[in-house]
């Protein structure tokens, strides 16, 4: 078929779809599309003819309706992309037609599921016709098409940020009004993008830096200070925490000049703030934290008050923006169990961070303020909720009542630390206040070991430290005062036997260590202060054991610890022995299960790869199927169509048969006419003969006549001539008769004469009708032998595609 009956077709099955929005004039419609897009005529639109204009007209209000199917506008798009392919092309559709505003139209009403096939074949196309092409922003839906792109063009699939990335290069391109709705948020959006690809290479330091980090840095804190919506900060925190994790950067960060007086506009945010932009704030803090150099600037913008820590003149609408940082912090920190639960947790983190830093700094003085009102504050997180509100609020609370005690032994690890070092800055109050909180919340046999090893040991202050928490904790209900008589009587009597287990020293410090797992007060490190203790009391048995023994009752108590200690190391050997073939089973167990998840995640993929294909054959199967229902279809429709051209044929034929017998009938009257015709010019000739006879006749009667009246006259003067005026008067009575039979002749021929005109007219009019008719029939006749043999070879061609197609449809479904 050519061009302009394929068109014709289509704007045929655009008109019918439009009329009846059915799933039969849909695929109708769909595969004239196809016909017309397999053309390869990228040409039209430029051609100045009035059909393809019709054609893309239609087409175009058939894809901005919201309730055409995907599958009919992916076809509509694909023939817009093979029109768009040349400049000129392009000129006309922006110049023309409304494409861009239909475009938008579809993208905006498929907006809540931006991960559909014709939202990104639509934005393949948008993209290729705004190309270098500057876009009005007054055109439909375009404020919806930035909104759409702004939201996806951070999107986690790749197939639609990078269709998203180049329609807004091409809308931002020489166009002012919409640069200008793009804020600097998305500037971050696209630093975001840049840093997550390209960070760890080296056009991404190249970006990212001495000379350009630090306009980074002034925009990131602008956006986070000043930002318009809870998103943009969101991005922007984001960015700087994934910057942080770069240790360049990092750097750059620290020597960043304005970071004090920016660092103080963001803790400035926590106070008046809603709980998303507090929860970005403190991630954003924790964050900083994780950089040494930046965690004590951290703490001082939140320890130290604000009258110290700000210079005069520097930004003073900080001073006035809220309250002191910490008692923000704190407010975050100690907020209801039915609030937001990260604020809470990023708060209890960045307190971790912040007395970490500042028990060993010259902020301990504010710390210690700080504490005073931070313990009351935390003893109350620790009061469990009525189990009847629900799991989930006891979830909470188990989640942050971990928080709380991590932070309360960090606390007491680092003041039991400076106590123990004679430090004025904590006071036996603080000292008492927080062992009472971790006493109340978390004591049980796990404490025996540490206080123990403290009140056996050789430093007053460490005995002295255990005597005070034994002093705390004896009055609470089950305290395990047996478990701690039993732990230092063998603390004592290991002392005085250590020369003999020299050689099990190890054993004793690896239970150390286990003591210390269960204990959070030994899993400071090498230099914490029980590894210490651990030390001292081993210096110390040794040192004890080499002095002479003077008691025989020592000496017996000694035997009997001995023996209790040499069936502890049997009984420890033998349990070093099952922890070893426990590790080993345990590394069997998880090179097994290694190959069980590899081999797991193998069949895994092959059944994921399965599934596809299966999907995949189905829905080939279907489209098959649906194609062949369609192609049954389309057969019985040409064969309804070939009985209807059979039967057209014959009317055809029947109206042959009848111009034959109409041309029979013409010759008929053709040779009847001629025949009158011949007749009525013998009648003429005889009329004009007789007209002449009776003419002579007639003059013959008027001297008849006037001879008459002499003779008359001459009668009445002469009586003899009578006979003689006799005769004359028969005579002319005769001559009377005959002109009356010649008149009565001439009448008859006269009326002969006019019903012969009369015929010869009716056969002349009738001659001239069947003449028209016949030209008429011939003419029909030989439009219709025509047009039958159109159809004939249509028909003929028809049923040759059709019975190739079925034959192809049918080998293929039968091969699946």
């Amino acid at each position: 078929m050519d061009v302009t009956t394929s068109l014709k077709s289509l704007l045929l099955a655009a008109r019918q779809y439009k009329n009846n929005k059915s799933s039969l004039n849909s695929s109708q419609l769909q595969k004239q599309i196809e016909d017309v897009s397999s053309l390869r005529c990228s040409s039209l639109l430029t051609s100045g003819q009035v059909l393809p204009s019709e054609c893309l007209s239609g087409l175009l209000e058939v894809a901005g309706d919201p309730n055409t199917s995907h599958a009919l506008t992916g076809a509509i798009l694909s023939l817009l992309a093979q029109l768009a392919s040349d400049d000129e092309s392009k000129e006309t559709l922006h110049s023309s037609y409304n494409i861009v505003g239909t475009l938008a139209a579809i993208v905006h009403w498929n907006r809540a599921s931006p991960e559909e096939p014709v939202v990104l074949q639509c934005l393949q196309v948008l993209q290729r016709l705004t190309y270098n092409v500057r876009i009005l922003h007054c055109a439909s839906h375009v404020d919806e098409l930035l909104s759409f792109l702004m939201l996806n063009i951070q999107s986690n699939n790749d197939d639609i940020t990078k269709p998203c990335l180049g329609l807004m290069a091409n809308l931002c391109r020489h166009n002012l009004s919409v640069q200008a709705q793009i804020n600097f948020a998305y500037f971050v959006f696209a630093l975001s993008i840049l840093s997550s690809l390209t960070l760890n290479e080296e056009v991404g330091q190249k970006l990212f830096n001495a000379k350009n980090i630090h306009q980074t840095f002034q925009l990131i804190f602008n956006i986070t200070v000043n930002g318009d919506g809870t998103l943009t900060r969101n991005y922007a925190v984001d960015l700087l925490v994934d910057l942080l994790k770069n240790p360049k950067i990092a750097d750059y960060l620290t020597n960043y000049k304005h970071l004090p007086v920016c660092l103080n506009e963001v803790v400035s945010l926590l106070h008046g703030k809603d709980p998303d932009t507090a929860v970005k704030v403190l991630e954003l803090l924790v964050s900083l934290c994780s950089v040494p150099a930046l965690r004590r600037l951290v703490c001082e913008m939140v320890l130290r008050p604000v009258a110290l820590r700000l210079n005069p003149g520097v930004r003073s609408s900080a001073q006035t923006r809220g309250s002191e940082p910490c008692l923000d912090l704190l407010q975050w920190a100690t907020g209801p169990l039915q609030g937001p639960e990260q604020c809470t947790l990023q708060a209890l983190s960045l307190l971790t961070e912040l007395f970490e830093e500042a028990i060993d700094s010259s902020l301990s003085d504010s710390a210690q303020s700080f504490v005073e009102l931070l313990l009351p504050a935390l003893q109350g997180l620790l009061q469990a909720p009525d189990p009847s509100e629900g799991e989930q609020l006891l979830k909470r609370h188990c989640i942050r009542a971990g928080r709380v005690v991590d932070l309360l032994l960090d606390i007491h690890t680092h003041i039991s630390h400076h106590y123990f070092k004679g430090s004025l800055l904590i006071t036996p109050k603080m000292i008492k206040h927080v062992t009472y909180v971790i006493l109340c919340y978390f004591y049980d046999q796990r404490m025996v070991m540490p206080l123990s090893l403290a009140l056996t040991s050789n430093l007053r202050e460490r005995v002295q430290a255990a005597l005070r928490i034994l002093f705390e904790a004896a009055p609470l209900p089950d305290f395990p005062a047996v478990i701690l008589g039993e732990s230092i009587a063998a603390s004592n009597a290991y002392r005085q036997k250590e020369p003999e287990l020299v050689v099990r020293g190890s054993t004793i410090q690896e239970d150390g260590v286990t003591y210390g797992k269960s204990f959070p007060l030994s899993t400071t490190g090498p230099c914490s202060p029980s590894r210490q203790n651990i030390d001292s009391l081993i210096e110390k048995l040794q040192t004890s054991m080499q002095e002479p023994m003077k008691d025989v009752h020592m000496s017996e108590i000694i035997d009997i610890y001995e023996q209790k200690i040499s069936a502890l190391a049997s009984k420890e050997g033998r349990l070093q022995d099952l922890l070893e073939a426990k590790a080993l089973a345990l590394s069997q167990a998880d090179r097994l299960i290694a190959q069980y998840r590899c081999q797991r995640a193998q069949a895994e993929a092959e059944a994921r790869k399965l599934a596809s294909l299966l999907k995949e054959t189905e829905r080939r199967k279907e489209e098959l199927q649906a194609e062949l229902s369609e192609q049954v279809l389309e057969v019985e429709k040409l064969k309804t169509d070939s009985q209807q051209l059979l039967q057209h044929n014959s009317k055809l034929q029947a109206v042959s048969d009848e111009h034959q017998n109409l041309k029979g009938t013409y010759n008929q009257l053709l040779s009847r006419y001629n025949k009158n015709e011949g007749m009525l010019k013998e009648l003429q000739a005889a009329h004009i003969s007789l007209t002449q006879q009776a003419e002579g006749l007639r003059k013959s009667n008027e001297g008849l006549k006037m001879r008459q009246e002499r003779s008359i006259c001459g009668l009445n003067g002469s009586n003899g001539s009578l006979c003689c005026a006799t005769g004359l008067q028969a005579e002319v009575k005769k001559q009377e008769e005959q002109a009356s039979e010649m008149e009565e002749s001439t009448n008859l021929l006269k009326k002969e004469l006019t019903k012969t005109e009369q015929a010869r007219k009716d056969a002349s009019i009738k001659a001239s009708s069947l003449e028209l008719q016949k030209t008429q029939l011939e003419t029909k006749l030989q439009k219709k032998e025509e047009e039958l043999s159109k159809h004939m070879q249509m028909i003929a061609m028809i049923h040759s595609l059709s019975s190739g197609k079925l034959k192809n449809d049918t080998s293929a479904n039968l091969s699946l």
